[in-house]
C-alpha cells in the first residue's frame, strides 16, 4: 500500500492533518463546527495535527498567519470549489467489480479523448458510464479523460487546475470517478487521465503563499516555472510525483497523459519526468499494463526510447501533432498559422506516417527555431495519431470541427489512413458519428480574470484566422461551454449512422489484421511519392509488411504494378492501374513461417 505524505491521513482513532508550509511559522487547523487548533511545526516545514474522533466527511481549512483560511493543497474533495473547505475522504473501501483488471497491452490501444463536462448533457462521471457500451461496440479500448483536477468555476477545459488531488466537484465525487474507471474496466476499456504538471491555474492556488512552489530560475508561458530543482524542490517534486502515483494506484488508472512536458523545466540530476515515470511504474508493479503518454512541442524522441526487449523505459508514446498537421492539410487545403510549415511538400505526409516526426532537428520557420530529434529505432506505436483533438479544434476561432466545412470524401480518406496505420489512433469525442457540435475553448473565472482571458486568448492566437473578429466567441461565457456538449440524439440520423459504420468497420479491421502484427514491430517505415500518390510501408512483427497507398487529390493517380500483398481495405476505387480521387488502399504481406 502506498503511503502519501500530502493530505489527511485517516486512522482508526481519527485523522492526522498534514500541511507542508515552510514559509509559515504558525498554522492552525480549522474544522467546521470546532474552534481552531494550532498545528505542531517541525524543522522541515511540516505542520501536523491529530484529531481523534472524526473521520470521512469532516470539512476543514488551514489558518495562516495573515488570518486567511485556505483549503488543503492535497485535498481529495472540494464540495464548494477551490476556495471552500476541503473534505476528508477515505477511498479504501470502494468495492471494485473489476478487481482483477490488469489493463490492456499498448498495441491494442484505440484511444478516445473526452471532456467529462461536455461528453454528456449532464456532464458528470456517472453520466459518462452510460456511454461506455457505445464506445466498446465502436472498438475503443482506451478512454483518455481531459484534466479533472479541481479548477475554479463550474466549467473549464481542465488545464487551470489548482488542486491536483481532487476531482472537480462539478463532475461528481471521487467515488464517482472510481465508478467510471471500474465500469470501463468491466467493459475491457483502459482509462487514461490527462494531468497538468507544468503550471497551476490563476485562481485558487494558495500553496505558493506558504511554500516555494515557483522559481524565477525557469520561465514558462504561464510565468515562473514550477520549482523542481531549487531550494525546497524536494517536497514540490514529491507533491507532483505522489499525485501521479495516487491516480494510478488509488483510482486504478491505466495511464496518464502529461500535458506540455516541454514546459517542465528541471536541471536536477534526474529530471522530474524520468523520476515520475520510474516511480509510477514501480508503484503499479510488474503485472499491470501502465502506459504513460506525453504531449511535447519539442518532439524529444529521447523520452520515448525502448530497452533491448522493446519496452518503453520512460514514456510509452507521444501525441503526434505532425501527423495531424499533414493529414489536416491533405483534407482541407488549409495552410495558415503553423500549418504553413507542413504545406507544399507531399513528402511530409509520408514522413509523418512512416517515421512519426516530420521535423527531426530541421528548422521550423513558424516556430523560428529547429525542432525535434531523430526517431530512428522507435516503433510506430511510440506515436499517437489523430485528425482531431481538443487543441486542434479549440485553436480555431469558432471551435468548428472538420465535418462542418469539408465534404465527406477527403475526411473519410484521412480517417482510413490514420486508423489503419500502425501508429496508435486517437479519436476525439463524437468524431465517430460526425458530431457537428463545436469544441471552443471555455473557462469560467471571476469578472477580473475573465477580462484577462478574453484579451489573452486573442493575443495568443492572433496569427490564426478569426481571432480578430468582433463577434469572436467569448471563452468565459457559459453559452460557449454549453454549445460544446455532445448531442447524442443525433447518433440515430442517417449521416451519423453511415459515419459510425465506417469507423466501426475500420476499427474491426484494425483489430483483426493490424494489431496482431504490432507487438515486436521496431523501427521506422519507409515512404515515397509518385506524383500525388503517397506510398508508405512498415515492417511489422516477424517481418510482415503493411502497405498503404493514398490519393489525397481530386484526380486519379497511377499506382505501381504489380501490387504487393493481400489487399485488406479499399476506400474509393481502383481500376486499370489507377487509384480514384480521395481513395485509400491497404495491403499486408505476411512473413513466411
Amino acid at each position: 500500500m502506498v503511503e502519501y505524505a500530502f493530505g489527511p491521513l485517516v486512522l482508526e482513532d481519527g485523522v492526522e492533518f498534514r500541511l507542508w508550509a515552510p514559509l509559515a511559522e504558525d498554522v492552525s487547523l480549522v474544522i467546521e463546527g470546532s474552534s481552531p487548533r494550532e498545528m505542531e511545526r517541525s524543522d522541515d516545514g511540516w505542520h501536523r495535527c491529530h484529531i481523534p474522533g472524526i473521520g470521512p466527511g469532516s470539512r476543514y481549512k488551514f489558518g495562516l498567519p495573515d488570518g486567511s483560511e485556505v483549503p488543503d493543497p492535497a485535498s481529495r474533495h472540494q464540495p464548494e470549489d477551490v476556495h471552500g473547505a476541503s473534505e476528508v475522504i477515505d477511498l479504501r473501501y470502494f468495492e471494485w467489480k473489476a478487481s482483477d483488471w490488469l489493463g490492456r497491452p499498448w498495441e491494442e490501444s484505440v484511444i478516445y479523448e473526452l471532456h467529462i463536462g461536455s461528453f454528456t448533457q449532464q456532464g458528470t462521471f456517472r453520466a459518462a458510464i452510460e456511454r461506455l457500451d457505445h464506445l466498446a461496440e465502436l472498438g475503443v479500448t482506451s478512454i483518455q479523460i481531459m484534466p479533472v483536477g479541481d479548477f475554479p468555476g463550474r466549467y473549464n477545459w481542465g488545464y487551470d487546475s489548482v488542486l491536483p488531488y481532487a476531482p472537480d466537484s462539478s463532475y461528481g465525487r471521487p467515488e464517482d470517478l472510481m465508478a467510471l474507471v471500474d465500469a470501463a474496466h468491466v467493459r475491457g476499456i483502459n482509462v487514461f487521465l490527462d494531468v497538468v504538471y507544468n503550471h497551476f491555474g490563476p485562481d485558487g492556488n494558495y500553496l505558493a503563499t506558504y511554500a516555494p512552489l515557483f522559481t524565477e530560475h525557469h520561465k514558462t508561458p504561464w510565468g515562473n516555472g514550477v520549482n523542481y530543482d531549487g531550494e525546497g524542490s524536494k517536497a514540490v517534486r514529491e507533491f507532483i510525483i505522489q499525485n501521479a502515483i495516487y491516480w494510478i494506484t488509488e483510482f486504478r488508472l491505466d495511464g496518464l497523459r502529461l500535458d506540455a512536458v516541454h514546459a517542465i523545466n528541471d536541471d536536477a540530476e534526474e529530471h522530474l519526468l524520468h523520476e515520475l515515470a520510474r516511480r509510477a511504474r514501480e508503484a503499479a508493479g510488474t503485472r499491470r499494463h501502465v502506459h504513460l503518454i506525453v504531449e511535447n512541442e519539442d518532439n524529444d524522441s529521447d523520452l520515448l526510447r525502448r530497452d533491448e526487449d522493446g519496452r518503453a523505459t520512460s514514456f510509452t508514446a507521444q501525441w503526434n501533432d505532425d501527423v495531424h498537421h499533414v493529414l489536416h492539410i491533405a483534407a482541407t487545403g488549409e495552410t495558415f498559422g503553423y500549418y504553413q510549415d507542413y504545406a507544399d511538400d507531399d513528402g511530409k505526409v509520408g514522413r509523418a506516417l512512416a517515421e512519426g516526426f516530420v521535423f527531426q532537428g530541421e528548422h521550423m520557420p513558424y516556430r523560428g527555431d529547429s525542432r525535434g530529434k531523430p526517431t530512428t529505432g522507435l516503433p510506430p506505436t511510440a506515436f499517437i495519431s489523430f485528425i482531431q483533438n481538443h487543441d486542434q479544434i479549440g485553436n480555431r476561432a469558432l471551435g468548428d470541427r472538420m465535418i462542418t466545412y469539408r465534404p465527406p470524401e477527403p475526411i473519410k480518406a484521412v480517417i482510413a489512413v490514420y486508423l489503419l496505420s500502425p501508429q496508435i489512433p486517437m479519436l476525439f469525442m463524437g468524431e465517430e458519428w460526425g458530431a457537428r457540435e463545436p469544441f471552443p475553448y471555455f473557462c469560467g473565472f471571476d469578472d477580473e480574470l475573465n477580462v484577462k482571458v478574453r484579451k489573452g486568448r486573442r493575443e495568443e492566437l492572433s496569427r490564426l484566422p478569426g481571432f480578430d473578429a468582433d463577434d469572436l466567441l467569448d471563452p468565459t461565457a457559459r453559452s460557449t461551454f454549453e454549445m460544446a456538449k455532445l448531442d447524442w440524439s443525433q447518433l440515430v440520423g442517417t449521416g451519423a449512422s453511415d459515419m459510425l459504420a465506417f469507423y466501426r468497420s475500420l476499427l474491426t479491421l484494425r483489430k483483426d489484421r493490424i494489431v496482431p502484427l504490432l507487438q515486436g514491430a521496431s523501427g521506422s517505415g519507409s515512404f515515397r511519392h509518385e506524383g500525388r500518390l503517397t506510398i508508405v510501408d512498415w515492417t511489422l512483427a516477424g517481418g510482415s509488411m503493411l502497405y498503404l497507398l493514398a490519393n489525397f487529390s481530386d484526380e486519379p493517380v497511377t499506382i505501381p504494378s504489380p501490387f504487393v500483398g493481400e489487399r485488406i481495405f479499399l476506400h474509393g476505387s481502383n481500376s486499370e492501374g489507377t487509384l480514384a480521387p480521395w481513395s485509400v488502399l491497404s495491403s499486408i504481406d505476411l512473413a513466411k513461417t
